[in-house]
């Protein structure tokens, strides 16, 4: 068998081939680079897809988190608490708004931020928490909630990895202040490029955060605050639109995907499989698993052409971007545990049953000689 990619967008582009040349072709035709009619109809498709009054569309999912940051006066001295365990636009966009960021360790089998760990973080100077979605799987949105609005804080949800992932039957993005959404090539929805949204209720937060987004103003020339460059091009937009219609079935079938891996790996000694919580509907954007002696797992499988990623391998309070805040492994045990043993494995809409037996084979085969030894 040839190479198992860990995602494959041109098999996804190849499913859509005429949609999508014809969109470029129409961008092209009307030179509707920025701004335009294809970002305003895509804004208002995603707002419907997810429920939301306002989309706010932005260059990518890491301005969105910046934005929305701004939108709601994040000031210095204000501390904003965030998963220990996430890719660094989480945070990095607390400390660029000027607030502090402020880690909270992660479930241990789910691996988004443990609420019972939340409220012990809240002092003063909290203004915020930002809940993750990651790998797909919605947090605990009903304990977080529970605790903002004891302590009067506003929640961004970071859905980057969780379009239309439910909690007990609600879209994720749908609890907090504002939902931030990448639409890096990669995601359950992506575009071919960067892109990003922020979607709201609040209409005169939707208004502040395209302000911002457009270098201050609703209309060019008129600066009402001093803003960023940080806008959604018609390429992208139109792109996104044509894909937008296809995210319910790519997404079921990534839960097919992900069945069968369950199905396929169930009992395999030494590899522990994503756990779903009650009321969660899980979106796959990765299929994570977990084993003791993971970088050796992971070359046995790309010796075998089957191409796996960690994400992430250092969680964000042990990088250097971070040394500062001088953070011990005891702070955050499960997300130190889980940085050196998760793997995540090639799962996309197009996957093979082949394919997938391939790399349940070879998956196997490692676990039963290491557990043999």
């Amino acid at each position: 068998m040839s190479a198992i990619p860990f995602v494959d967008l041109h098999a996804q582009y190849l499913s859509i081939k005429d949609g999508i040349d014809a969109a470029i072709a129409e961008v092209i035709r009307t030179s509707a680079f920025i701004r335009g009619p294809h970002v305003q109809r895509f804004e208002q498709e995603f707002a419907a897809a997810t429920g939301a009054a306002h989309c706010v569309s932005c260059a990518n999912g890491t301005d969105s988190l910046y934005i929305a940051m701004r939108a709601l006066g994040v000031q210095p001295g204000d501390e904003v608490i965030a998963p220990a365990h996430s890719w660094i636009s989480t945070t990095e966009t607390i400390t660029q708004a000027g607030g502090t960021v402020v880690f909270c360790d992660t479930e241990a089998e789910h691996y988004t931020i443990d609420p019972a760990r939340i409220e012990a973080l809240i002092t003063p100077r909290t203004v915020g928490i930002v809940p993750v979605h990651l790998y797909g799987q919605p947090a605990d949105m009903d304990s977080i909630m529970a605790i903002a609005r004891k302590h009067g804080l506003w929640v961004i949800e970071d859905c980057a990895q969780a379009h239309l992932a439910r909690y007990k039957g609600r879209q994720v993005g749908r609890f907090g202040t504002v939902a931030s959404y990448s639409f890096y090539p990669g995601k359950n929805l992506g575009a071919m490029g960067d892109a990003g949204a922020l979607t709201t209720d609040d209409a005169a937060l939707a208004e502040r955060m395209a302000m911002l987004a457009r270098h201050g103003g609703l209309t060019k020339g008129d600066h009402q605050i001093e803003g960023v460059n940080s806008r959604l091009d018609g390429m992208q937009a139109a792109v996104l639109s044509v894909k937008l219609p296809h995210l319910s079935s790519w997404t079921a079938r990534r839960q097919e995907v992900a069945a069968e891996y369950g199905r396929l790996l169930a009992g395999i000694p030494g590899l522990a499989l994503p756990q779903v919580a009650e009321g969660r509907e899980h979106v796959y954007h990765l299929y994570v698993v977990r084993h003791e002696r993971r970088d050796a797992l992971a070359r046995h499988l790309a010796e075998r052409g089957i191409q796996t990623v960690v994400n992430y391998p250092v969680a964000l309070p042990f990088l250097p971007a971070y040394a500062r805040l001088g953070h011990q492994p005891a702070d955050f045990p499960n997300s130190h545990a889980h940085q050196s043993r998760i793997l995540s494995l090639p799962l996309y809409p197009e996957i093979s049953p082949a394919q997938l037996r391939a790399v349940e084979g070879a998956i196997r085969k490692f676990c039963d000689d290491v557990s043999g030894q």
